[in-house]
């Protein structure tokens, strides 16, 4: 078999793999939202339905976050690269779920009452750090164009990389709402470590390390 032969061989998983993720990640992205749809016209969401879609929007937007980040180390270490134009999907379904989950608190807890918003933002610090990682995810969602790469240019790198801040932030928003049972928080918060981890260039350091010996 001749090398390019090898080479269109090895391009057809690829090309499958990235014509399945076109479709299959944006499906995926919208099965939560569709299930709340579904269970609250079905009145399936338990006693305190507005709560639960609280939760779950919330929660959904952490994940979605988390598997935005997960796409550079797939990358690097699986060598994923059909990956990297989803990111900006799962990026933007983060923001997505992150704006259900504020919109439900405006609307149905606080009655469309920015006044209270601003109360709650200014004396509750779960709310402050929440409402400060909205922003983030905000300013992403807004910049993740190509008109946006082009005008704010190198900067562009440099505020996307708020992302780390934003899953911090968000990972803070849980465990301090949460306050009595952490198991599911700490949990979140051990994943964002280890992918946090993965952008730390350990070799580099290694190498210091040995050469300031």
């Amino acid at each position: 078999m001749t090398a390019t032969a090898t080479s269109e061989v090895s391009k057809k998983p690829r090309n499958r793999a990235q014509s399945l993720a076109r479709f299959a990640i944006p499906i995926f992205c919208l099965i939560p939202v569709s299930g709340l749809l579904v269970f609250f016209f079905l009145d399936k969401l338990g006693a305190d339905p507005i709560e639960k879609i609280t939760h779950v929007t919330g929660e959904w937007g952490l994940r979605f976050l988390f598997l935005s980040l997960c796409v550079s180390p797939a990358r690097k270490f699986l060598g994923w690269q059909w990956l990297a134009p989803h990111r900006r999907t799962l990026g933007l379904a983060s923001f997505g779920y992150a704006l259900l989950h504020l919109a439900t608190y405006l609307v149905f807890d606080l009655g469309f009452n920015f006044a209270f918003l601003g109360e709650d933002i200014l004396e509750r610090p779960y709310i402050t750090v929440g409402f400060g990682t909205f922003l983030i995810l905000l300013a992403l969602a807004v910049t993740s164009n190509r008109r946006a790469i082009r005008k704010l240019k190198k900067r562009w790198g440099t505020l996307h990389r708020l992302v780390y801040l934003a899953g911090i932030g968000a990972v803070i928003h849980f465990l301090w709402l949460v306050k009595a049972d952490l198991q599911e928080p700490l949990i979140y918060a051990a994943v964002l470590a280890a992918l946090l981890a993965t952008r730390i260039p350990w070799q580099t350091l290694r190498a210091r390390y040995s050469t300031s010996k």
